[in-house]
C-alpha cells in the first residue's frame, strides 16, 4: 500500500499566516506540521511509500522533506507547476502515473489519528473506498456524501441537498485492485472536460458512483481534522491526541484572514 498527499495549494484562507509558507507545513501538534503528522501516521500502519504532490512552496516544502526523514517510509515529490491555475483534479491527474497498484489518497489538510488509517486499511477489500464521518449539521463547506442502507456510495459533493446527506468524506479515500484502473481512467476522462482547472477530484469518484460499486468506511469517534481557517487549526492545535498543550500558539481569526 502506498500513499499520495494532495498539498499544492497555498491556504488563502490562512492568510497571512501562508504568505510564504504552504499550510501543510504550519505547526500543529506542538513544532510538528500537519504534512509530518500525515507521514508519520501512515509510516506507523504499515505504508511504505508516499507520493506528496506539492505546488505553492514547493522548495520550501522539498526541503522540509529532504531534512525530515520518517523512519520506514520512502517519500518521493511531485510538481504541480499549474497550482495556482487548478483544483485538486489537476494536481490528482498529475498522479495518475503513481496509481499502478494500491494505494490511499489523501488531502494535503487533513489530519487524522492511526485508528483512521487502520480502520481503511483492515476494512474490506473494496475497489473504492470513500473515508465518512457522520455530525448533526452539515455546512456549506463540507464534502456531503449520500449512502444507501449498505454503506454504497450514491453521491458526493458540496451541494447536495439537506434530505440526502448521511455524512461527510474527511478527505481519505483507498483504491485497490480494479479501481485503481478505474479511477486513474476517470481522470483522464476528466481532464479533458471544459473547466477541468476548476473542479475536484471527488467530483470524478462522483461520477464512478453511478457507474461502478463505492463503498464508504466510517470512521466516527475517531479524531480527525480538516484545516482551512484560523478556526480549524486552533481548535486542532487544542484538541491533537498526541499535543502537550505548549508549543504552537494560538492565533486570532480575523488577522488569519486579513
Amino acid at each position: 500500500m502506498k500513499a499520495i498527499i494532495l498539498s499544492a495549494g497555498q491556504g488563502k484562507r490562512l492568510l497571512p499566516l501562508t504568505e510564504f509558507v504552504p499550510k501543510c507545513l504550519l505547526p500543529v501538534c506542538d513544532d510538528v506540521c500537519s504534512l509530518e503528522l500525515q507521514l508519520r501516521a501512515l509510516a506507523r500502519c504499515g505504508v511504505e511509500r508516499a507520493t506528496v504532490v506539492v505546488g505553492f512552496g514547493s522548495e520550501v516544502v522539498e526541503r522540509f522533506l529532504r531534512t525530515t526523514p520518517i523512519p520506514g517510509l520512502a517519500v518521493d515529490i511531485l510538481l504541480n507547476p499549474f497550482y495556482a491555475h487548478s483544483d485538486n483534479l489537476a494536481t490528482c491527474w498529475l498522479a495518475r502515473h503513481c496509481m499502478e497498484d494500491d494505494f490511499l489518497l489523501l488531502n494535503g489538510d487533513t489530519i487524522f489519528e492511526d485508528r483512521v488509517v487502520r480502520r481503511v486499511l483492515d476494512g474490506p477489500s473494496s475497489s473504492i473506498a470513500v473515508t465518512i464521518d457522520r455530525k448533526p449539521a452539515y455546512d456549506d463547506d463540507d464534502m456531503k456524501v449520500s449512502i444507501d442502507d449498505d454503506g454504497r456510495l450514491l453521491a458526493i459533493g458540496k451541494t447536495l441537498k439537506p434530505e440526502m446527506v448521511n455524512g461527510e468524506s474527511i478527505g481519505l479515500l483507498c483504491f485497490r485492485g480494479s479501481g485503481t484502473k478505474c479511477f486513474r481512467e476517470a481522470l483522464d476522462r476528466a481532464i479533458r472536460v471544459p473547466g477541468a482547472l476548476k473542479a475536484w477530484y471527488l467530483s470524478v469518484v462522483n461520477e464512478l458512483a453511478q457507474e461502478v460499486s463505492v463503498d464508504t468506511v466510517s470512521v466516527r469517534g475517531f479524531w480527525w481534522r480538516e484545516i482551512d481557517s484560523a478556526e480549524d487549526l486552533n481548535e486542532a492545535r487544542r484538541s491533537h491526541p498526541e499535543a502537550s498543550g505548549v508549543g504552537a500558539p494560538q492565533i486570532a481569526a480575523a488577522g488569519a484572514r486579513s
